[in-house]
C-alpha cells in the first residue's frame, strides 16, 4: 500500500463474534485516519462484501462459519491481491503464525492484545509493512533452515494443516467439507494421511498432541 494515500484507511472486520467486531469499530472510532466501511460474520458474507467494497485492510478472524479465516485468505490472494490482511486470533501465533504468513497475510495479532495493538497494526501494515511479533520474525527467519527435529504439524501441508487445524478445533469431517467446499471423501483422504504422518490413530490423538505441544486452548472432539 502507498503510505502517501490522503483518505483515511478504509477498515473491514470480519469476526462471527459481535461483541468483537463492535470492540474493534470502538478503538478504530477514536483514530482521525481509519474508518470502519464494512463488517462480516462468516467468511461467505466477506467475499459478498468484497465485491461492492474497496477496504485497505481486512481485519480477519480464523474460526468462521460458512468458510473459515483461511478460505477468506486464500480468496483475497486470489481476487483482492492488494488487499491487507491482518490475521486475529486466539490461537498462539507459534503454531498459526508462520504459516499463516507464508500464505499472505500481512500480519497476525493475538486477540488477547487486539485491542491495544490494532491500531497501530493496521497503520503498519498499510504502509506496506509487515506487523508480526519479535518471536514470530525469528521463526520466519529460521524456519528455511530448518531440516531434522521439526515439530510433527510441520511435516504437514498447507491444506492437510489447514485441516488438521480444524479437526482439532473440533469440527467433524462433514462439517469441514461444506466449509471447505470439497468432498468428504477427499476431507477423510487427507485425515488419514495427517494420521499417518503423525502415526497416530485417531482424532482424539491429534487433539492429545496440540494440547502437549500447546496449539490450542480448550479443544474439543
Amino acid at each position: 500500500m502507498d503510505a502517501t494515500k490522503d483518505h483515511k484507511i478504509r477498515v473491514m472486520i470480519a469476526d462471527d463474534h459481535e461483541i468483537v467486531r463492535e470492540g474493534l469499530m470502538h478503538v478504530v472510532s477514536k483514530t482521525d485516519d481509519i474508518e470502519v466501511i464494512g463488517q462480516a460474520e462468516n467468511g461467505k458474507e466477506i467475499i459478498e462484501k468484497l465485491a461492492g467494497q474497496e477496504p485497505d485492510v481486512l481485519l480477519l478472524d480464523l474460526e468462521m462459519p460458512e468458510k473459515n479465516g483461511w478460505e477468506a485468505l486464500k480468496f483475497c490472494q486470489e481476487n483482492r491481491p492488494a488487499l491487507e490482511v491482518l490475521i486475529l486470533s486466539v490461537y498462539p501465533e507459534s503454531f498459526y503464525g508462520v504459516r499463516l504468513i507464508q500464505a499472505g497475510a500481512s500480519g497476525y495479532l493475538n486477540k488477547n492484545t487486539a485491542t491495544k495493538q490494532v491500531v497501530e497494526a493496521i497503520r503498519t501494515i498499510n504502509n506496506g509493512d509487515m506487523f508480526i511479533s519479535e518471536e514470530l520474525a525469528k521463526q520466519i527467519k529460521k524456519r528455511p533452515r530448518k531440516r531434522n527435529g521439526n515439530a510433527l504439524h510441520d511435516m504437514l501441508s498447507a491444506r492437510e494443516f489447514e485441516i488438521f487445524s480444524l479437526i482439532i478445533g473440533g469440527k467433524k469431517l462433514i462439517n469441514i467439507a461444506e466449509e471447505l467446499s470439497i468432498s468428504v471423501g477427499t476431507v477423510s483422504t487427507h485425515r488419514t494421511r495427517i494420521l499417518k504422518k503423525f502415526n497416530m490413530e485417531s482424532n482424539a490423538e491429534l487433539v492429545s498432541y496440540a494440547i502437549s505441544a500447546g496449539l490450542v486452548n480448550n479443544p474439543t472432539i
